[in-house]
């Protein structure tokens, strides 16, 4: 497995997502997570020094939208963005399909990236020949979620209620309100399909398969950056 490239890197891959995407006047989603933020700095930098002008954000979490204000960003509620940056937990190498969500805010990383153009930020190490090396997110509704996780295990997963890194003993809870069901699926050959299964379950508010969506990846290699189009 391909290691991960050092921060400077990523933030140098970042900033040059930002720096081709991005456009005066326009409004940008912003994902959550690592890649996210260095993309946040970035775009205040420029705001800053006046390169951009006119540039607002739509967060996908409370800890970006802090960011932004922080960095000078103005923010809107969910519209139609022009394009989305975001990161990614693993990248399909063949179609640039997804697997989102173990950051936390899996629902509206969802809801944003579907208004818009995505583009994925991410290091090396988070490329995969086939989805499902790592755990499947599925965002879920508090009430009743036992019957949520017998209904997703019934998949064929091993799933686990997500906890509270900072108390083991409760659940972790979104921004939304609502829980996270972290599950174990191994290589998942037809994606979209298990997609489609998971959207039947009730309770089950959105999983972290995000296909078709990601037009264009930056990719940060030790030595260069790889551009992926979908």
């Amino acid at each position: 497995m391909t290691m991960k490239v050092a921060p400077e890197i990523l933030r140098s891959t970042a900033h040059a997502a930002v720096d081709a995407r991005l456009e005066s006047g326009m409004t940008v989603g912003l994902g959550s997570g690592t890649a996210a933020s260095l993309a946040v700095e970035r775009i205040g930098e420029l705001l800053s020094s006046g390169e951009l002008e006119d540039v607002r954000g739509i967060p996908t979490s409370e800890k970006t939208a802090r960011l932004a204000r922080e960095v000078g960003l103005p923010l809107l509620d969910l519209s139609g963005p022009d394009v989305t940056i975001d990161g990614a937990d693993e990248i399909g190498e063949g179609n640039l399909s997804l697997i989102k969500g173990h950051g936390g805010s899996l629902l509206r990383e969802m809801m944003v990236a579907s208004c818009g153009y995505l583009v994925v930020v991410a290091d090396a190490s988070k490329l995969v020949n086939e989805l499902g090396r790592g755990s499947l997110p599925v965002e879920v509704e508090p009430f009743g979620w036992e019957a949520t996780v017998a209904a997703l295990s019934s998949l064929g997963c091993e799933a686990t209620l997500r906890t509270d890194p900072n108390n083991p003993e409760l659940p972790f809870v979104t921004d939304g309100g609502h829980y996270t069901v972290d599950c174990m699926f191994g290589p998942m050959p037809d994606p979209a399909s298990l997609e489609a299964e998971i959207r039947r379950i009730a309770g089950a508010l959105e999983c972290g398969i995000f296909v078709d969506l990601a037009r264009v990846a930056y990719v940060a290699h030790e030595e260069v950056t790889d551009i992926m189009e979908a």
